[in-house]
């Protein structure tokens, strides 16, 4: 009897044999990420066997497995499900109220260059300044509350994306602007349809970089002037020499920096497809 092929078969076949060989980046790609992911479960395998064949202190570094079981240990009592979420309220709420402003701002100052004239000087001294370091003004000013936290992670993310925003509008071409108005533009039409898109690639990248501010400086402060949160619960197992949730948190914070990582690019997959499309 002869072999009878679905057709549907041979043409799907063909069209990722296609794909492949006009994109053999694709394949790369992904031959890159499992070759990733193979590096670090190797390591973590020599992490077990070297803490079990007792090469390596399992008081400095327990072993991943001891590691995992605390971690189902410490979400089924709640307690990291609790400090997680108060760390990513702080770095969300931080981060909507700096990055608006920063997004606001950054927009007015690349639209205007008497704006960006004036203000230009105060961030270029105000951004070198370590923001940990304001902390304590901003606790007198806020009080020792959630409010001084907030305010920090809030002045953490507002630099990047200002500075993000403000490079994005310089950098469409004068002759877009002038083409808008000669067509009529008002000055809506003109930052709906000119400014916003032309500068949406560096706002993105922008958020990206004050996403990952607003976590790093919520840890930093939860480790300096907070009872709760995974900054908090870092402090604590290091004071207590319990080495096994102090890795948890850490592991839990870089996953966290992960999953933001990978929601922002997937927004600008579909916000900025043509930039995408040439690095692919």
């Amino acid at each position: 009897m002869a072999h009878l092929e679905d057709p549907r078969g041979r043409s799907a076949k063909r069209l990722m044999d296609t794909r492949l060989k006009d994109r053999p980046h694709l394949f790369l790609f992904h031959s890159e990420k499992w070759f990733a992911m193979g590096i670090v479960i190797a390591g973590l395998m020599a992490w077990e066997g070297g803490v079990r064949l007792g090469k390596i202190s399992s008081l400095f570094f327990p072993a991943p497995s001891v590691i995992l079981l605390t971690s189902i240990q410490l979400i089924m009592n709640g307690k990291l499900t609790t400090h997680l979420g108060i760390t990513l309220w702080r770095v969300f709420l931080g981060f909507f109220l700096g990055g608006i402003s920063g997004l606001i701002l950054g927009l007015a100052m690349g639209w205007s260059r008497s704006l960006r004239m004036i203000v230009d000087p105060l961030i270029a001294a105000a951004h070198p300044v370590p923001k940990i370091a304001i902390l304590p003004l901003i606790m007198i000013l806020f009080g020792i509350g959630e409010s001084s936290k907030i305010v920090v992670i809030a002045v953490a993310t507002f630099f990047p994306m200002l500075i993000n925003t403000v490079a994005g509008v310089r950098q469409i071409h004068p002759i877009h602007f002038e083409v808008a108005q000669n067509y009529g533009a008002g000055l809506n039409k003109i930052l709906t349809r000119v400014i916003v898109p032309g500068s949406l690639p560096f706002v993105l990248t922008g958020a990206r970089l004050a996403l990952n501010m607003a976590l790093l400086l919520a840890i930093a402060v939860e480790l300096v002037s907070a009872q709760e949160g995974l900054g908090a619960m870092i402090w604590l197992a290091w004071q207590t020499l319990r080495t096994e949730e102090l890795y948890v948190s850490l592991f839990v914070t870089a996953g966290l920096g992960v999953v933001f990582n990978f929601f922002l690019q997937r927004i600008t997959l579909h916000l900025v497809p043509w930039q995408t499309e040439q690095r692919i």
